[in-house]
Formats: structure tokens, sequence, C-alpha cells
């Protein structure tokens, strides 16, 4: 069977669930609007970033899970201490920080997510990892419930056909409400998300997912299924061509950032960035589009691997181009 026939029967498969949803933008508003309760899977720095704007901004309860005990405490101490700051400098008040401190959960357990009305996956970028948790997901959760993922750079469609029975690949009910919410980092300061949806996203799942990025006060960007998908298909060659020039003795790390910050108006130069996101998250996502576009263009330099070799990877362990 040739490429375009299979492609012809995906595609009407996929028409065919589409259209026997009822899709509008006034419907998408309300379905944002009936999100009650958020489940953020992963309490790291973009789990956490998450959950904190979701309970502030848009002032949603959130259920945030992590396998590990220890990252909910730090990440709640960090919450904590957050807000105290936020409160003295009269930024929120007490009642506020009282307000968003009790909408946050913390929990270990999946199970807790089964009254969600939209999820966020936010862990690391480990494809086997995601697929294993959206395959979870499209058990626990209820039927209506939007399964979004923070992956940078792992494909949507994959990720969506974890939740798919493996007998019955026509069934796309999970598989139709999963969709990419790609936050910047640090949440609570960058507006920006990108919203990828993969072959299987429904229209109206799509929508429902800008609409409730918007109610968290980010300003939504779309893109298409690709390596990279719109903001490191850019910004990843960057930091990577940054390290290559470095590694080739073209300028010092100091050059490099000092101009680019005083050359493009940046806030900060590509190898400090590199720091903040993480050099190991910086690998991975130039790992993952080299791969699937088999475009030497974008191997990942040298050094950038053995910074991770060595587990130098930015201002998370305290060094890795710079020291903090």
């Amino acid at each position: 069977m040739t490429t375009t026939l299979l492609a012809g029967r995906q595609f009407a498969i996929l028409s065919s669930n589409v259209s026997r949803r009822s899709f509008s933008t006034s419907s998408s508003l309300a379905a944002a609007a009936e999100v009650k309760r958020l489940g953020v899977v992963g309490a790291g720095q973009m789990g956490l970033g998450i959950a904190l704007v979701a309970v502030q901004t848009a002032g949603v309860p959130v259920t945030l899970v992590d396998t590990s005990q220890a990252s909910l405490d730090k990440g709640m101490k960090f919450a904590d201490n957050l807000w105290e700051k936020h409160v003295s400098k009269k930024r929120i008040s007490q009642s506020e920080a009282d307000s968003a401190r009790s909408l946050l959960s913390p929990t270990t357990k999946m199970e807790d997510l089964s009254n969600a009305d939209f999820v966020i996956e936010a862990v690391p970028e480990i494809p086997s990892l995601k697929t294993d948790i959206f395959s979870q997901l499209a058990q626990i959760t209820p039927p209506h419930a939007i399964l979004a993922t923070n992956t940078s750079s792992i494909s949507i469609t994959k990720i969506a056909a974890a939740t798919t029975p493996p007998n019955n690949p026509k069934d796309l009910a999970a598989a139709s409400r999963v969709v990419s919410t790609h936050f910047m980092n640090p949440v609570p300061v960058q507006k920006g998300v990108e919203i990828i949806s993969g072959l299987q996203t429904s229209p109206e799942t799509l929508e429902t997912a800008v609409e409730f990025c918007k109610r968290m006060g980010k300003i939504p960007s779309r893109s298409a299924d690709s390596p990279g998908f719109l903001a490191n298909r850019i910004l990843m060659p960057y930091i990577n061509e940054a390290v290559i020039c470095l590694e080739t003795g073209i300028g010092t790390k100091e050059d490099i950032d000092i101009l680019m910050k005083n050359g493009t108006n940046v806030p900060m130069g590509p190898l400090q960035l590199a720091d903040f996101i993480g050099i190991d998250t910086c690998l991975a996502i130039m790992k993952v589009i080299h791969e699937e576009t088999g475009d030497g263009k974008y191997r990942p330099a040298v050094l950038l691997r053995r910074m991770v070799d060595a587990g130098w990877v930015g201002k998370k362990c305290g060094k890795g181009f710079y020291d903090y």
C-alpha cells in the first residue's frame, strides 16, 4: 500500500472522529472556563512553575504529582518562600498568598488526578517516561479531560499514540484529547507558551488549550508537530553554535555572551542561557532534532556532550559554563 493511500486512510479516520465533535470558539471558551481542577505531573522547575501560575493567575485548584516526596517537599518549600517574599515586597497580600497556598495539593499518587479536567505533564525529556505517563492518564482521568504535555521536542503524535488501546488503533477517544502546552522557562516570568497539536488532536482540544493558557495569563503561539517545534528549532541551534564557537576557540564564553547580549539586545547570552535552561536539557533537545531530521547541521556540539558527562549541567547544580 502506498504512503499516499495510508495517509488518506489515516486522515479519513481522523476526520470521521473530528466530525462527531461540535466545535466553535465559544465552546472552547466554555470548556476552558469549566476547568475546575488542573493536574500537573512533575514537581521540578517547570511543573512547579506551571502549578504556581495556575493557582495565582487562573485561581484554579492544582493537584501536583511527583513520585518523589522529596521533590514535592522541596517544591512546596520553594513556593512558600516565594509567597512570603511577594508578601514582604507588597506584591500580594497575606490573604492572597494563603488563598494560593490552599489551592495547591501535592501528592505522590497518580490516582489523585481522577477528578482533573486538564492535566499538564512536565517530566524530563525521556520519551518512554512520557508515553508511560500518558498511558496511565488515559485510564485514570475523566473522559473529558485534556491531556497536555510540556515537552520541548518529542513528537506529540507519538505521545498521543500511547493513549490508544493496542488492540484498537481506531479508538481515538483519549488521543484526540492530547496536545502540547510548551511553557517557557521560568514559567512565572515568561509570557510565551507554544501550543502544538499532534495528528490525532481534535480542534476542540487545541482551542481549549489555547484558551486555558490565556486564562493563565499567557500569550499562545501555535506550532506544527515537527522536531523542536518553533521555539527550540530556532533557539537550540543558536545555543549549540555558540558552544561550537567556544570549543573551537573563536571566542571566550565572556566575549560570546557579551557580544550577543549587547549586539542583539537579549537579556543574556547563549551560554548563560544554556546554564539557566540546563545543559542536559539542551543536549537532549539537540539529539531529538538531529535524530528526527537526519540533518547534520543539528549535530550537538562535542563540548555540550562533555559538559553533561562531567555533570556540569548549569545553574541547577552550581556549575555550567559559569559557576553559581
